[in-house]
């Protein structure tokens, strides 16, 4: 347990946080579809603690997952925080029951006005690092949403803002209103829809966060992955999460786990090295994925 920290190169979040490239997703520190709390709390908050230990320092979360939950849980595991942790967390989905069918989106300033404050509170924060809008709600106009947004940066409740699951048109939007430092969207080696949100991202310097980074792939594509990973003598997981850190340098996955073992197996992927014909041989999954 006392291994030194694995550090993947860093990127400057909002052009004033580095952070480094391989952060930890807190969803699944809740009992699971992100409903309720974990049947193991001890292991729960020993699992953030190890994360920080492996020099994971962008944790994500939201108001959702539990919900509050996983918010509370990185207040008691890692409160008084480091100086170098950055918490992002979302708001604008209310969840009350199991996701998906128990989550309503609620883009009006009055519930982000409410979650911000709740998040600030569990989060034993007085102004959030990273706050992201987890989904735009389509019965509130986009201005007003964003307006909220802007004005809780300028009043110093949020130092930088994010948005979820948008596209190339709703980040201009938005940036017409307020600075957007990172976009989080579904996207892996087997899923990458995305492209255009992400090369768009990469011509900020937007923060381009993938959920779901690991995915998962039909049979002929995994197949492939784990050529490379015997290659490597790693695993599938590594190499899925090492062709995200090489394919764009604005790329900040978020593995989430319940598991030590798994973080830990996650965290490797930062010193695995791709080489040309690794990234050349993965690249072509896309061939596959679009067809």
């Amino acid at each position: 347990m006392n291994n030194p920290p694995i550090v993947p190169p860093a990127f400057s979040l909002g052009g004033d946080l580095p952070i480094n490239r391989l952060g930890f997703g807190a969803m699944r520190i809740t009992a699971q579809p992100a409903w309720g709390p974990p049947t193991d709390r001890p292991a729960m908050l020993a699992l953030l603690r190890r994360a920080v230990e492996l020099g994971v320092n962008f944790i994500d979360t939201a108001d959702m997952y539990g919900p509050f939950i996983s918010e509370e849980l990185i207040a008691e595991a890692l409160h008084p925080y480091a100086a170098d942790l950055v918490i992002g967390t979302k708001g604008g989905c209310v969840s009350f029951g199991q996701p998906p069918a128990g989550v309503l989106l609620d883009g009006t300033p009055q519930h982000l006005h409410d979650a911000l404050h709740g998040s600030l509170r569990r989060l034993k924060l007085e102004r959030i690092d990273l706050y992201q809008l987890h989904r735009l709600d389509p019965r509130v106009p986009a201005e007003a949403t964003f307006t909220f947004l802007a004005d809780a940066r300028q009043q110093g409740l949020v130092r930088h803002l994010g948005l979820s699951e948008v596209t190339v048109e709703e980040i201009q939007l938005a940036q017409q209103h307020f600075p957007v430092a990172s976009v989080q969207n579904m996207y892996s080696i087997f899923n990458r829809a995305a492209e255009p949100v992400l090369t768009y991202c990469r011509a900020q310097g937007i923060a381009f966060i993938p959920w779901f980074p690991i995915g998962g792939g039909m049979v002929q594509e995994m197949g492939i992955v784990e050529q490379v990973a015997a290659r490597h003598q790693v695993s599938a997981h590594q190499v899925a999460l090492s062709w995200l850190l090489h394919h764009a340098p604005n790329i900040v996955p978020i593995p989430g786990t319940g598991s030590i073992a798994h973080l830990e197996d996650n965290m490797q992927a930062a010193a695995l090295r791709l080489t040309s014909e690794d990234m050349q041989q993965l690249d072509a999954l896309k061939l596959h994925v679009e067809a």
